[in-house]
Formats: structure tokens, C-alpha cells, sequence
């Protein structure tokens, strides 16, 4: 406790004495310390709001920009832009790509601008060694401006060629036309040369339209899965008897379209230019051919459609046919009479040859003509060829005797394909196309054969499969029907060849209800042990067409059936032509033609009747 002094006379007036407790020093005590933290605190704040207003003063007044960058790297990223290309896409009917158009760059050179053509040629080399240095130090040399040196390069090529720093070397924005499948479907596809413009194919078919169009894909109605099964089919049996070639088609047989179309030998579509002549000819719409025995069903359905024969008819097959100094023959014939189901199913040349006869001239080159074998297919190849046929003024009694087994004229696999699904899909008559067709199209066509004679033909392919000449083809569940045809092949100069054939089977399946027709054909094969010496159809094309149906169907959707009531009376066929069920007897048929009668005229091809004995099957 203070105390005040005494007080004296002389002293001065003093304030009077504030007395302080110890709890009042001690709250002075804790303000002064919370004095200090308020302001250190404010500093504090005063330094972070510093901070923000610099940094904001630099975003916005010092580097603008800053802020814009921050605010596009918090943006998702969008997707690179599709370079524009001047030609359309092609693809498959299940959109599997076949043609396509990529951006690339190409490396151009200005001859005025170079100083050193030895030096840049070889400093090029070493980049793109793929390139002649001969032929290099040419284009660098000389006085043009514009001068190629390569047409695709790779990014990495195009860095380490604008790292030379060699004046007068320039890039170009171009595009090369690439085709994924390579070998597969070459012949339908096509190609284009350097400039994008279509030379063969689809690609030369569709040239202004994949032009035009260039956002808008083009659907073909080709099925890869199948084109390639078809092809390594084919090939597997050109390989094992030693053929040269072959050809194959798939088609529906209510539209037409063709899933799968085969050329062998065939080549990449990509590099054109390393084909022969012999890889580029497409055997399936230019190699023209005689059909052999496949013609026989057109025989048939021609002879039912005019009524001079009916199943339960049928002609001599006994004793050979003499015109002149030639003579048909069956080979391994039966030498008896034969009802219309036996003509087909044991291939009999002398049966066929009375049933084309007994028909008639005029009217069997009417029924050629509906059917399409005297002109080429509609289809959008442009490669197509025009069938060899006798001329109005020449076509004797004798063609029409040879070309009712499928000797004297010469027509396209596509032509036979063609005819195989016309037969079986109640007798319409459509153009193939290569194009896809909407689902549920029914697409317009001109009826050449009756329902009736339709399904007697089909149970006849059928009874030639399970009982004649196509057992080979068979494959359990899918019911297939078809028929088998070997050919002799004509020289240059007419004749024929000795030991060279083509072996050709046409067919469809299931024959209860025909979805899809099917045409396999191997140019000159050769016997070998496996067939006993043969190289006939059957034992030839056959197994093809077989190998080709077991691994196409699940493809296509379609599973092996049991058999049933209602399948086997769809099918019902027996050997002499009887007991049809849901068929009445038609009239009888007229008699044949005199079996040696003599034709007005010499044929056309005299070798026509010498090829008969080799037996077309």
C-alpha cells in the first residue's frame, strides 16, 4: 500500500496519489499482450491481402493471358477435328471398313532451289532409304518447280527432313486411299491410281458418287466373314489339286445380293502395281466358261416349264447320239432309260441332249435369253463379260443338243450363280447387286420359271447331293442341294484342251427353304491319290462347296435342323420321278426328238461333241 509523505509548509502542491492493486497490473498486463497479437495479426491479413492484390494486378493489367490459359486448361479436352477427305468410305454390310481415304503429307521439290543435288540425295537417302538414289538425284536436278519426291510420309520423316534445313524441299497435304482387307475382296473393290480416281471395281463404279458424297459412307452387301471363308475354301482345294485358279460366289436368293465373290490367284489391293496380269483377270465376271453339267438344271427346268417332260418321264440314255462324224457319249452312263431325277443325278449327256432336242431350238434360245445367258449381268462391276453364244443365224438343232449339257457355250460364275438362285427361289430372275439392301427390300424382278417347276428342281439338286454325283457337298443339317459340272477348256483357236477342266458345283441351301445360293469352281486341277485319279467335280468342287456352307452358315445365322415330317415332304424326290406328294400328273410329255436326227448345219465347235465323252459332271 503507497502512502502520501508529510506535507511541509514549503513545498509545492503535488497530484494526488492514484492507487494501483496488483489484479488491476496484472489486466494491464494481459492488454498489452493481446495488444500485440491484434497486431500482428492485422499484419498478417495486410500481407495476404498484398499477395492477392499483386497476383490479381498481374492476371488482369501485367499478363492478361495467364488467366486465359488457366481457364482452357480447366476445360475438358475436345476431340481433335477429322481431317477432311475428298473421297467416301466404303464398308461391308456389317460396316467392317474395306476402302478408306487417310490424310498424309507428300514431299515435294522445287529443282530451281536446290543448290547440291548429290549432297541433298544422299542426305535424304538416309531418312528414306526406300528411295532410288539414281532416280532421286534425277528429280532434285533440273529446272522444274515441282517435282515429287515422295508421296506419304510418316510424321517422324517429315521432322527429320525439315531438320536438314535443305532449300527447295517442300511439304504437301495429301491423302492415300488405303484398303484394310488387302487380298480379301481385291477384284470387287478395285483400286485407284496416284490422283484418287477410281480404275477398277467399286472404286471406278462409284468414282463420282464416292466423289460427291465424300461424308457418306458406301454399304456394300459383301459379308467379310464370308468373302474370306469362301476364299480360303477355294484356295484350300486349288491347292490341293494343283489348279491354277478359281472362282467363287455367294448370293441370297430373294435379293440377289452377293455376300462374297471370289477371284484366285487374287492380289493386295493396296499395291496394285505388283500384280500380274493373271492376278488382276477376275475368273468370277470375266472369265467366261463352259458350265458343263451345272446347265443341265436349266435344261430340266426348261423341259418342266414347257411340259415335254414331267418327274415321272424321261428319255433313252442307252446308245450313243451320232450327228455327222461326231458322237455324244455318257460317261460311266447307266445304258438304259432314264427318268428325269436320274438325268440329274447321274449327269447323263444323252439324256440332256434328247431333253434340250425335244424342246426345240427357237424356244430353248428364248428360254437362254430370259434367263440371262445370252447378255452380260447387271451387276456394279464394271468388269463383266458377255457370254459366248452361237448367233441367232448359226443356232442349230446340234447347239441346242450340246449346250442342254453345258457344251457350246461359255458364260461368267456369275452367270450360273445367278441361275442357281433363280431356280430355287420360286423362279424370279434378279440382277445381282453389290450393293446393300435395306432389310425386308423386295426387290423387283421378272418370274422366267413357274412355283411348280421351282420346287421340282429343288428336290431334284437335293436328290443329286444325297444320291448323285454332289454327295461331297453335303453337310448334315443344312440339307444342301446342287449339282456338279466338269468342263474340257476351249484353245484360242476353238478345240479343246486336252487335260485342262474346270470343275465347277452349283447349289443352294437348305433346299426346304432356299436362303442362299452358292457356286464354286477350280480351274485345271489335277488328279491326285485322294480322288483315284480324278479331277472331276465331284470330287473336286464338291468338298469345296461343302467346306464352304459348314463355316458360312453359323455365319449367317442358320443352325443345323433335325430332320422332320414337314422337311422330308419338302424334299421328297424319289429316283423314278413318282409319288410327289402335292403334285398331280401334268400332261404327258411329247416325244423326243430323233435321237440321230442330223443337224442343217456343221457346229460351231466341232470339238463340242469329242469333249462329250469326258463326261461334264
Amino acid at each position: 500500500m503507497l502512502r502520501r509523505p508529510a506535507a511541509t509548509g514549503t513545498e509545492p502542491a503535488q497530484f494526488p496519489v492514484v492507487r494501483v492493486t496488483q489484479p488491476d497490473l496484472a489486466r494491464r498486463a494481459i492488454l498489452e499482450r493481446t495488444r500485440g497479437r491484434l497486431v500482428l495479426a492485422a499484419l498478417g491479413f495486410s500481407v495476404l491481402f498484398g499477395a492477392v492484390a499483386l497476383k490479381l494486378a498481374f492476371a488482369t493489367v501485367l499478363n492478361p493471358t495467364e488467366a486465359r490459359r488457366a481457364a482452357l486448361l480447366s476445360r475438358p479436352p475436345t476431340p481433335p477435328a477429322e481431317a477432311a477427305v475428298s473421297r467416301a468410305t466404303v464398308m461391308d454390310r456389317n460396316g467392317e471398313m474395306l476402302a478408306v481415304t487417310l490424310p498424309l503429307t507428300a514431299l515435294y521439290a522445287n529443282q530451281r532451289h536446290i543448290l547440291n543435288p548429290e549432297e541433298a540425295a544422299a542426305r535424304l537417302q538416309r531418312i528414306l532409304p526406300q528411295l532410288d538414289r539414281e532416280r532421286l538425284v534425277q528429280r532434285l536436278t533440273g529446272d522444274r518447280q515441282f517435282s515429287y519426291i515422295a508421296r506419304a510420309l510418316t510424321p517422324r520423316e517429315v521432322a527429320q527432313v525439315n531438320a536438314l534445313g535443305i532449300p527447295g524441299l517442300y511439304f504437301e497435304e495429301a491423302e492415300r486411299r488405303f484398303f484394310p482387307q488387302g487380298r480379301t475382296a481385291a477384284h470387287i473393290i478395285g483400286g485407284v491410281d496416284v490422283d484418287g480416281h477410281g480404275i477398277a471395281g467399286v472404286e471406278r463404279a462409284f468414282d463420282e458418287r464416292l466423289r460427291r458424297d465424300a461424308s457418306q459412307e458406301l454399304r456394300l452387301s459383301l459379308d467379310i466373314r464370308v468373302q474370306i471363308a469362301l476364299r480360303e475354301s477355294i484356295q484350300r482345294a486349288i491347292t490341293e489339286f494343283n489348279g491354277i485358279g478359281g472362282a467363287g460366289v455367294v448370293m441370297d436368293v430373294h435379293t440377289s445380293e452377293v455376300l462374297a465373290m471370289v477371284s484366285l490367284p487374287d492380289y493386295d489391293a493396296n499395291d496394285v502395281g505388283a500384280a500380274t496380269v493373271d492376278q488382276r483377270f477376275n475368273r468370277a465376271t470375266v472369265g467366261v466358261y463352259e458350265p458343263g453339267s451345272t446347265f443341265k438344271l436349266l435344261t430340266a427346268a426348261m423341259a418342266l416349264e414347257y411340259g415335254t417332260v414331267q418327274p415321272w418321264g424321261g428319255y433313252d440314255a442307252s446308245r450313243p447320239i451320232r450327228v455327222g462324224r461326231f458322237e455324244i457319249n455318257d460317261f460311266r452312263g447307266k445304258n438304259r432309260w432314264l427318268a428325269l431325277p436320274e438325268i440329274l443325278a447321274y449327269s447323263s449327256n444323252l439324256a440332256s441332249a434328247h431333253m434340250a432336242a425335244a424342246v426345240g431350238v427357237n424356244r430353248h434360245r428364248d428360254f437362254m435369253d430370259r434367263m440371262g445367258m445370252t447378255r452380260r449381268m447387271g451387276i456394279e462391276v464394271p468388269e463383266s463379260a458377255l457370254p459366248l453364244v452361237p448367233g441367232q443365224r448359226t443356232w442349230r438343232e446340234l447347239n441346242t443338243m450340246t449346250i442342254g449339257f453345258g457344251h457350246g457355250i461359255s458364260v461368267t460364275p456369275l452367270h450360273v450363280a445367278t441361275a442357281g438362285a433363280t431356280l430355287v427361289n420360286g423362279g424370279i430372275l434378279r440382277q445381282p447387286t453389290i450393293l446393300a439392301q435395306p432389310p425386308g427390300t423386295a426387290r423387283e424382278g421378272t418370274r422366267v420359271i413357274s412355283e411348280r417347276t421351282s420346287d421340282l428342281v429343288r428336290r431334284m439338286m437335293r436328290l443329286v447331293v444325297t444320291a448323285g454325283s454332289g454327295r461331297s457337298a453335303e453337310v448334315p443339317g443344312y440339307y444342301v442341294g446342287g449339282k456338279t459340272g466338269t468342263a474340257q477348256k476351249t484353245g484360242p483357236r476353238g478345240g479343246y484342251l486336252q487335260n485342262k477342266r474346270i470343275a465347277a458345283f452349283i447349289g443352294a441351301f437348305p433346299m426346304h427353304a432356299p436362303r442362299y445360293a452358292i457356286y464354286v469352281m477350280v480351274d485345271e486341277p489335277k488328279p491326285n491319290a485322294r480322288s483315284h485319279g480324278y479331277a472331276t467335280a465331284g470330287w473336286v468342287a464338291a468338298p469345296a462347296a461343302g467346306m464352304v456352307v459348314q463355316r458360312i452358315a453359323p455365319i449367317l445365322g442358320l443352325m443345323p435342323e433335325p430332320m422332320t415330317p414337314a422337311i422330308e415332304r419338302a424334299l421328297a424326290m424319289p429316283m423314278n420321278g413318282r409319288g410327289i406328294p402335292g403334285l398331280a400328273p401334268a400332261p404327258a410329255a411329247r416325244p423326243a426328238a430323233p435321237a440321230e436326227a442330223a443337224p442343217t448345219a456343221a457346229p460351231r465347235s466341232p470339238g463340242s461333241q469329242r469333249e462329250a465323252r469326258l463326261a461334264p459332271r
